[in-house]
């Protein structure tokens, strides 16, 4: 009887264990296809700035999940900003695979002035994101 337990908490133990991992890699493998975009102009303000320093910050959760800076004044991003429809100062995420965006240019600075509501608001679209 008490192989027959032991055998039974194993098998349970190994199940959520495989489980678990599964779930893992899935969100490492649909990390991998989305990006984080924030364009700027050549001069750039201060909220912009700091939207950059915090959206690194907010990152650190998400670390297969490249971050990209396009200069939008720069001619050669032309196609770039036309394609996200950023002539300024914007910030969206992306997915290479889907092409599908997501604009968090407002979020970001309405919250551009506190960092715990901003990575707050930056997660929850990040993770809406990834799921869709």
């Amino acid at each position: 009887m008490k192989r027959i337990t032991l055998l039974f908490v194993f098998s349970t133990l190994t199940l959520l264990f495989v489980s678990n991992f599964g779930n893992a890699q899935e969100k490492k493998i649909a990390a991998t296809t989305v990006q984080v975009i924030q364009f700027h102009s050549e001069h750039r303000c201060m909220t912009c700035n700091k939207i950059e320093e915090i959206t690194k910050v907010a990152l650190k959760k998400y670390p297969t999940v490249p971050f990209s800076l396009i200069n939008a004044d720069d001619k050669k991003n032309e196609k770039q900003c036309t394609q996200f429809q950023a002539y300024g100062s914007s910030l969206f995420l992306y997915n290479t695979k889907t092409k599908k965006i997501k604009n968090l240019t407002e979020m970001a600075f309405m919250n551009a002035g506190n960092q715990d509501k901003f990575i707050s608001e930056f997660n929850k679209n990040m993770d809406s994101f990834l799921k869709s």
